[in-house]
């Protein structure tokens, strides 16, 4: 009896750590010491700026290699090429319908509060000058087809190099499907790849050790550089685009996870780590490796988390696009320029391009309203510098934002494909113990009886 005993298997999930040995807990204090730093001794925290950057660098210097052989393991994986594209079209089509709806709700918001309202600054008076005038330059050499044509990396190599995501999918997705087409000579080749991953993960998991210095480095450098006076100089601005970043994520993104049965609180949670990591470095990127590992932990399908996610980081920046509608039509307001409701829709049409393939360039979300600005006409380019000190601010809950659209995103396409498994979902971010798909390949394309494909159609 002992004996049969002693050879029962357990299904209990194994005990949680204490919250001090998390991550999430020593960062969420890193952050809180690095603002009062940043706040008591300024100079200290300008002077701590290399530790911030130093950390973001180290994260950046796995992204290409992880995006490349998580793309080429999952089209390698997969039975199907036609699979691939169907997934890769999928997760475009979600990705425009969640840009446009970040966008307009950026400019009902701003419409209904008008914080530029009384501002009454005068085009002619702003002067633009350092990063700011950079910005605008780089804007308005940029067209607004830019991202088509920059896709295609002039070498291989230089877009590992340069830390160009979307060019790095580009040739991962053509060399996964070469690498699918040549056959058995290619199974060799996939299972280095997936050895590979296994090597360059576990180097992430040694650098994600020195999280919390990064993230005290960089916000103490915030606070000391910029000062907490800036964020009441433009406070309701601010303010509206953090409530507005916030209702798009808990009503749109929970209403979307809502149809597909999924609670949005209980993914805000399971993603905790990843959320103070990019509220103390300012940078989603910093969290990308392991947002995809914990999308497959849900259950998600590899080639699916492989393609979408990095995908989103260039197509699907939510808080980007409502950042975008809010800060141009501010500054229209601010400078007591008009914009009538056809003017406000054109500036919408460009804003949906000029938003695409901008993620992981310094600057971007100057670059990208400089470049709507420039393109539109109508609105005074020189006015970003009315909101250029508050920018730093503002770029946490940009990437929050886009880290929260991503991770909805990859649901919705899994759900879509029909491979999600929703109880499987929900158990994981109950419990908190990963349950990864262990066989790619071994996907069914039969709907579960749960599964209903016009409540997809929907979203």
């Amino acid at each position: 009896m002992a004996a049969t005993a002693s050879t029962t298997p357990t299904t209990s999930p194994p005990a949680p750590r204490p919250w001090h040995k998390q991550l999430y807990f020593w960062v969420l204090t890193a952050i809180v010491a690095g603002v009062l730093t940043g706040w008591l001794w300024p100079s200290v925290g300008v002077a701590l700026e290399p530790v911030g950057t130093t950390f973001v660098s180290a994260i950046k210097m796995l992204i290409t290699p992880i995006v490349f052989l998580t793309i080429v393991a999952g089209i390698g994986g997969v039975d199907s090429l036609r699979r691939v594209g169907r997934v890769g079209l999928k997760s475009l089509v979600y990705f425009q319908a969640g840009t446009l709806a970040a966008l307009a709700l950026g400019l009902i918001a701003v419409n209904l509060f008008q914080p530029g309202a009384g501002v009454h600054a005068h085009p002619g008076d702003l002067q633009l000058s350092g990063d700011a005038a950079q910005y605008v330059k780089d804007g308005e050499n940029q067209s607004w087809w830019h991202f088509l044509t920059d896709i295609v990396p002039s070498s291989a190599v230089g877009a590992f190099a340069e830390g160009n995501i979307l060019q790095v999918i580009f040739f991962a997705v053509l060399f996964g499907i070469a690498l699918k087409a040549v056959g058995p000579v290619g199974a060799p080749l996939v299972d280095g790849i997936n050895r590979l991953s296994t090597v360059v993960f576990k180097i992430l998991h040694y650098i994600m050790l020195a999280a919390p210095v990064g993230a005290f480095g960089a916000m103490a450098y915030t606070i000391g550089k910029y000062g907490i006076s800036t964020l009441t100089s433009l406070g309701r601005l601010i303010g509206l685009f953090y409530g507005t970043s916030l209702f798009f994520v808990v009503v749109v993104l929970g209403g979307v996870l809502a149809l597909l049965r999924i609670n949005i609180f209980r993914l805000l949670n399971h993603l905790r780590e990843e959320f103070l990591i990019v509220l103390g470095t300012s940078s989603s990127e910093s969290v990308l490796p392991r947002v995809m590992a914990k999308l497959e932990g849900l259950g998600v399908r590899r080639d699916i988390v492989g393609l979408t996610v990095p995908t989103g980081y260039s197509f699907n920046l939510d808080g980007s696009s409502i950042y975008l509608s809010l800060a141009a039509v501010y500054i229209a307001q601010a400078t007591d320029t008009p914009l009538t409701i056809g003017q406000q829709l054109g500036l919408l049409a460009v804003m949906i391009l000029t938003s695409k393939g901008s993620g992981g360039i310094t600057g971007a979300g100057f670059i990208a309203l400089a470049a709507t600005l420039s393109t539109v006409g109508t609105v005074p380019a020189a006015g970003i510098m009315l909101i250029f000190g508050i920018d730093k601010f503002m770029s946490e809950c940009r990437a929050l934002t886009n880290l929260a659209g991503n991770s909805v995103a990859t649901l919705v396409v899994a759900r879509w494909e029909r491979v999600l498994d929703t109880e499987r979902v929900n158990r994981v971010l109950h419990t908190g113990t990963p349950e990864p798909e262990t066989d790619p390949t071994a996907a069914t394309e039969q709907p579960r009886p749960t599964d209903a494909a016009p409540s997809l159609a929907k979203t």
